[in-house]
């Protein structure tokens, strides 16, 4: 597959490289990771990155102009980066591509594309693409440059909470260190990524005042617009508070509850030390990894439907 993938980043001389919504390190870094190498390989090719921007990773990356004039797609490679299901897919007019690869690790929840190279075993995304990287340097001499390799060892380092998860493998560590070899500074890279503002740092400490523990072992916490306008902090920023309670002795998995006025409902979060909780993500118009997930619940109902399938878990693990 790979070499298939290859073929077709050689075939096409316009390509359009797409990601998840809400975008975590993983999607920047295997998105523009992949545009970075080819527009270092084939400096004549016309590569865009679709997505709206994150802020708190415009450090990584920055999109091209998401309101970029599509007449060309309908001729184009369209390559999407680490998005289980196309509903999840940033941007518009993917579907309009000539050719759609799908790149991928996370638990087949829906077949899309002309081209699939999907695998679960992989920490991430960047762990995927570095494979890549191997393959284009044997069979076509690529090159992978210093930014590209700066990409996709932040991506991996983001899904393997700095190499301390569960599924980072003997393979992860070898691929990691093959993006090692390039000169960028990584003080400057874990510095960014982990520092936050004070207002996050006093957020967290709310979040640490307020959450509810089960007696299953199970972590809750309801984030609600009044909290965030009072800490001035983003739906997206609130992500940065997810693993701050997850020290606690005896929990086993905990969920946030994110009130998102805009699209009126609950982004819901989930993580786990032990018991499967994809499932229930599957559940609730989501998806994602057995210990980490995030759904979508349309109301309070919900949301406490998610706590009674995850207190469960809890219980009988």
């Amino acid at each position: 597959m790979k070499q298939k993938i290859i073929e077709a980043i050689e075939a096409f001389p316009t390509i359009y490289i797409y990601r998840h919504e809400k975008p975590d390190p993983d999607a920047i870094g295997s998105q523009a990771g992949l545009g970075t190498l080819i527009q270092t390989n084939y400096p004549n090719k016309k590569v865009v990155l679709m997505g709206e921007e994150e802020e708190s990773l415009s450090f990584l990356a920055r999109m091209s102009a998401n309101g970029e004039k599509q007449n060309d797609i309908e001729s184009s490679l369209v390559i999407i980066c680490d998005t289980a299901n196309t509903e999840r897919i940033d941007g518009e007019g993917w579907e309009r591509g000539k050719t759609t690869i799908k790149i991928d690790h996370h638990p087949e929840v829906e077949s899309y594309g002309d081209l699939m190279w999907v695998k679960t075993e992989a920490s991430s995304t960047c762990e995927m693409m570095i494979e890549l990287v191997l393959e284009g340097k044997k069979s076509h001499n690529w090159e992978l440059p210093k930014d590209a390799a700066r990409l996709l060892y932040a991506g991996i380092v983001g899904d393997t909470g700095r190499f301390q998860f569960s599924n980072t493998t003997p393979q992860t560590l070898r691929l990691a260190a093959e993006a090692l070899e390039y000169d960028f500074d990584t003080t400057e890279l874990f510095t960014r990524f982990y520092e936050n503002h004070e207002k996050l740092v006093r957020f967290k400490g709310s979040v640490l005042q307020d959450f509810e523990m089960t007696e299953n072992g199970l972590g809750i916490m309801y984030i609600t617009k009044k909290m965030l306008d009072e800490y001035e902090i983003t739906v997206n920023e609130s992500s940065a508070v997810i693993n701050s309670f997850s020290d606690t002795a005896g929990l086993k998995a905990w969920v946030f509850f994110v009130e998102d006025e805009e699209n009126n409902n609950y982004r819901v979060r989930l993580r786990s030390k032990g018991p499967v909780i994809n499932e229930v993500a599957a559940n609730h118009n989501g998806g994602g990894h057995p210990m980490a997930a995030g759904a979508k619940a349309q109301n309070k109902k919900e949301t406490e439907d998610i706590i009674e399938e995850l207190e469960a878990l809890c219980k009988s693990y």
